[in-house]
């Protein structure tokens, strides 16, 4: 696996599916900042909230070659094969919820603190696993990460304008306050 992190304003990206696992997943990804998501389902029911993002059909070839991602949850194992295979024919990169063969790549577990994103894989062989690792980083690394790394956003800035070594003084700064202790 390779790790990214992709920004969601830059890549088109989609969500196809049907029920409460399409709907998590369209609900995770705004929470990630996609908000130009679209949410593709052939049985809308209980979908409403999602308003005009919400496209009453599955996604066809026309839609697909406007997309980069395309994450599938909640459909029957033939459709999602045959919805994967059609995205993929059109270079778009595909996840299968809960169905590693089918994706070209898997969604992390995360923890957010502002701009610091921490992630787990299991590569899809254990969802469980990448929850509770999860669990253990949003106790470690709680809420008062996003300030510190902003105080270290700013502290780095002003140190590469005066022209000193960056990361020397990024660990001086890191030890002084404990951070990593």
């Amino acid at each position: 696996m390779i790790a990214v992190a992709l920004d969601p304003a830059a890549v088109a990206s989609a969500v196809a599916g049907r029920g409460p696992a399409a709907l998590r997943r369209y609900a995770s990804l705004r929470a990630d900042g996609a908000h130009e998501l679209l949410l593709f389902s052939d049985q809308p029911d209980d979908m409403e909230t999602v308003g005009a993002a919400l496209r009453r059909r599955l996604p066809t070839r026309a839609d697909l070659t406007e997309l980069r991602v395309l994450w599938i949850a909640g459909l029957p194992d033939r459709l999602a094969e045959e919805l994967a295979m059609l995205a993929r024919s059109l270079r778009v990169l595909v996840n299968v919820e809960d169905r590693p063969a089918l994706c070209d790549f898997h969604s992390v577990a995360e923890v957010r603190r502002g701009d610091l994103l921490l992630t787990v894989s299991t590569g899809g062989s254990s969802p469980r696993l990448a929850a509770r690792l999860r669990a253990r980083l949003a106790n470690e690394y709680g809420p008062d990460w996003a300030e510190r790394l902003a105080l270290l956003r700013a502290r780095r800035a002003a140190w590469r304008q005066e022209g000193c070594d960056v990361a020397a003084l990024t660990d001086a700064l890191l030890e002084a306050n404990g951070w990593l202790a």
